[in-house]
C-alpha cells in the first residue's frame, strides 16, 4: 500500500539521519501517517516528529527539518513542512502509473496481505432457530458477511459458520408450541403453552408436519412428541432459513449444532479441566463457574433468590469475579438434556474452535442483548487456558424498522415479527444490505422503509450503483462511437506522453480516491467497523461524478479521450469491487 510505501521511506530518512549524526540513537516508535483535513495540505501527514521529542532531545520542527532532509521520495511524492508536521503530496507522475495498475490488478484491485493467511472464523447469524429470520436478525448476518468478504479480501483464509441453538430450554418450548398447533390443527383440544412461540409460522410449521407424518405424533407420549416435533420443527425452519440468507447474497461454510457438542462428548471432555482448577462448584444441586474458585454464596441460596441487602453485599464483593450457572439445577428444569445452560455450550464451542479446529482468532458477532455474555465468554477461555485475544466479540446495536413514519414493533414469542423476506420483498436484497451496513455497528439503525423504496440518483442507497452504470453508459458511447472494442476491456496502454498524463485536479482526485480502497480494506479488517465500505463507496462515487462533470470524457483529443476512458473503467472496477465488498450488485443499468 502506498502509505506503507511512505512509512517505510520516512523510517529510512530517520535512520539515514541518525547514521550521520543529525539525529541522536534512539530507538524508532510506531507512527501512523494520516489524511489531513484540508486537501491543500498534501495526501498524508507524518507527526513522527512529535513523538521524537523526547527522546531526541529536540524541538518536535527542528527533528521535522532533518528528517526531510533525508527523505528519498523519487517520483512517488514531494513534501512540504508545516511546523512539526512533514506533509507529503502524490505526484501527478505517480498517480498516471496507478491507473494502469488498477487495470492490471483486475478483481484482485484491492486486495491487501495483512492477514498473512491466517485461519480466522467469522460465527454470524446464529439466531435461535425458533422462527424465520427476521430483518432484526439481518443487521447481525450482513455485518459477518461483509467483515467476511473483507478479511478474504485482507488475506486472511475465512471460515463462515452459523451456529443452530438446537439445545437447551427454548427449544423446548418451541417443541410445545409446535405440538399444540400439530394437535389443534388435527382436531385436539391441546392448550397453547403459556409461555410459547404465537406467530402464525408456528400453525404453518405444524401443518407441513402433518403433510408429511399425518398424526403419528398424537400416539407418541407428549413429551416425546414434544421434542421429536421441536426437532423437526427446527430442521423446518433452518431450510427457510438458507432460504432467506441466499435471497441477500449470504451462504456459510458451516451451520454448527449445538446439540453435537453434548452428543459427541466434548463437554464432558472439555469440563474437566474447568474442574480440575477448581473453577466448578456444585451449589443447590446447580453446577456452577467461578473464575476465581470462590464459594458462590455462603447462605446455601441461590444468588437470585437472595433478599436484595445479601445480594448486594455478594454481588460488591465479587464484583470483579465472573460466576455463572453451568449447568441448572433438577430441582428447576428435571429433564437432563435441557440443564445445560448458554454457558456450557460456550465452553464447549470457543475449545470446539481453537483447539479442536485451530482457528487463528474467533470472531462472534452477537446482538446487543448478549452484552452480559461477554466477561462470562472471557473468563471461560481465560480459564481453559486459552489466549483471550484470540476472541474477538463484535456486538452490535438493534435496529429500528419505520413504515408510514411509525415504529414498527417486533417480537418473535408474539408473534409480530417481520422477517427479512419481507424487508427484501419491499425494497430489494442491495438497498436492504446497504442500509444494514450503512452506520457503525455500535450505532443503533433506523431502518426506514419509506426511505429506502425512493429510487433516485441522489438516495445514498443507490448513489454508488448510480455511479457505476453511468461508468457503463459512458463505456457503451465509446464504444459506439468506436473509441473502444465493445468485445474487449481497455488495455494498459504505454505511458502517455508528458503532455497527456493526468494533470486536471479532479483526474487526479479521482486517481487518489481510487487508491483509497486498499486502505479501506486495511481499515474494515482492523476496526471490524463494515460501515467505512459504505462512507468509501458515497466518497467514490461523488468523486467520480466531480471527475464526469468537469473532464469531457468523449469528443477530446484521441490521447486524452484514452486516457479518460482507462481512468473511468479504474473507477468503474474499483466501485465494482467495492460493491461485492459489501455483497452488493454493480448494475449496468438503472
Amino acid at each position: 500500500m502506498i502509505r506503507e510505501q511512505l512509512k517505510r521511506l520516512i523510517t529510512q530518512a530517520i535512520l539515514d539521519a541518525q547514521s550521520v549524526g543529525d539525529l541522536p540513537a534512539f530507538e524508532l516508535p510506531a507512527f501512523t501517517l494520516d489524511h489531513p483535513r484540508q486537501a491543500q495540505m498534501g495526501d498524508y501527514a507524518a507527526s513522527v516528529a512529535m513523538q521524537l521529542a523526547r527522546v531526541a532531545r529536540m524541538p518536535p520542527p527542528q527533528i521535522a527539518q532533518r528528517i526531510a532532509k533525508h527523505l528519498a521520495l523519487g517520483n512517488l511524492a514531494t513534501y512540504e513542512l508545516a511546523s512539526a508536521y512533514i506533509n507529503l503530496r502524490l505526484t501527478p507522475e505517480y498517480l498516471t502509473t496507478q491507473v494502469d495498475a488498477i487495470l492490471n490488478a483486475g478483481e484482485g484491485w484491492g486486495n491487501i496481505t495483512i492477514g498473512a493467511g491466517q485461519r480466522v472464523q467469522v460465527e454470524h447469524g446464529s439466531a435461535n432457530p425458533t422462527g424465520p429470520l427476521t430483518v432484526a436478525s439481518g443487521r447481525n448476518v450482513v455485518i459477518g458477511d461483509t467483515l467476511a468478504n473483507v478479511l478474504t479480501a485482507a488475506g486472511y483464509a475465512v471460515h463462515r459458520e452459523w451456529y443452530v441453538n438446537n439445545a437447551g430450554n427454548q427449544i423446548r418450548h418451541f417443541g410445545a408450541s409446535v405440538y399444540a398447533r400439530y394437535a389443534q390443527c388435527l382436531g385436539v383440544d391441546e392448550p397453547f403453552p403459556e409461555d410459547g412461540y404465537r406467530g402464525e409460522y408456528i400453525t404453518d410449521i405444524a401443518k407441513r408436519m402433518i403433510e408429511r407424518e399425518g398424526d403419528r405424533y398424537l400416539k407418541l407420549p407428549k413429551d416425546e412428541a414434544r421434542r421429536a416435533l421441536g426437532k423437526l420443527g427446527i430442521d423446518d425452519v433452518m431450510e427457510n432459513v438458507r432460504t432467506s440468507l441466499g435471497r441477500v447474497g449470504i451462504y456459510y461454510d458451516n451451520f454448527f449444532s449445538e446439540r453435537s457438542l453434548y452428543e459427541s462428548g466434548l463437554f464432558e471432555r472439555v469440563l474437566p479441566i474447568l474442574r480440575d482448577k477448581g473453577l466448578l462448584l456444585e451449589h443447590d444441586g446447580a453446577l456452577w463457574f467461578s473464575e476465581d474458585g470462590s464459594p458462590i454464596a455462603d447462605t446455601g441460596t441461590p444468588i437470585a433468590d437472595l433478599d436484595h441487602e445479601t445480594k448486594s453485599k455478594v454481588d460488591n464483593q465479587k464484583s470483579k469475579i465472573v460466576q455463572a450457572v453451568v449447568i441448572r439445577s433438577p430441582k428447576v428444569i428435571p429433564d437432563p438434556t435441557e440443564r445445560p445452560t448458554y454457558l456450557a455450550s460456550d465452553i464447549a464451542y470457543v475449545w470446539n474452535k481453537l483447539v479442536e479446529r485451530g482457528f487463528n482468532r474467533a470472531i462472534y458477532v452477537w446482538g446487543e442483548d448478549h452484552q452480559g455474555d461477554v466477561p462470562r465468554l472471557m473468563a471461560v477461555t481465560r480459564a481453559l487456558g486459552l489466549d483471550p485475544d484470540r476472541v474477538v466479540l463484535i456486538i452490535y446495536r438493534f435496529i429500528t424498522l419505520m413504515r408510514n413514519g411509525q415504529e414498527v414493533r417486533m417480537g418473535k414469542r408474539a408473534g409480530n415479527i417481520v422477517t427479512l423476506d419481507d424487508v427484501v420483498d419491499e425494497v430489494g436484497a442491495d438497498a436492504t444490505r446497504y442500509v444494514l451496513l450503512s452506520r457503525s455497528i455500535d450505532t443503533k439503525l433506523v431502518f426506514d422503509l419509506d426511505d429506502v423504496k425512493r429510487r433516485a440518483e441522489d438516495n445514498p442507497v443507490f448513489y454508488p450503483q448510480y455511479a457505476h452504470a453511468r461508468i457503463c453508459s459512458i463505456l457503451r458511447k465509446a464504444a459506439e462511437q468506436g473509441s473502444l472494442s465493445p468485445a474487449s476491456p481497455i488495455t494498459p496502454a504505454p505511458p502517455l506522453p508528458s503532455s497527456h498524463a493526468y494533470a486536471h485536479p479532479s483526474e487526479l482526485a479521482l486517481i487518489r480516491k481510487l487508491l483509497e480502497i486498499e486502505e479501506v480494506v486495511e481499515q474494515v479488517a482492523t476496526q471490524l467497523q463494515p460501515h467505512h465500505l459504505t462512507t468509501y463507496a458515497q466518497s467514490l462515487a461523488t468523486t467520480f461524478n466531480a471527475f464526469y462533470r468537469d473532464c469531457h470524457v468523449l469528443g477530446e483529443a484521441p490521447e486524452v479521450t484514452a486516457a479518460r476512458l482507462k481512468l473511468a473503467r479504474a473507477a468503474k472496477l474499483t466501485l465494482a469491487r467495492t460493491l461485492a465488498l459489501m455483497g452488493m450488485s454493480a448494475p449496468e443499468r438503472m
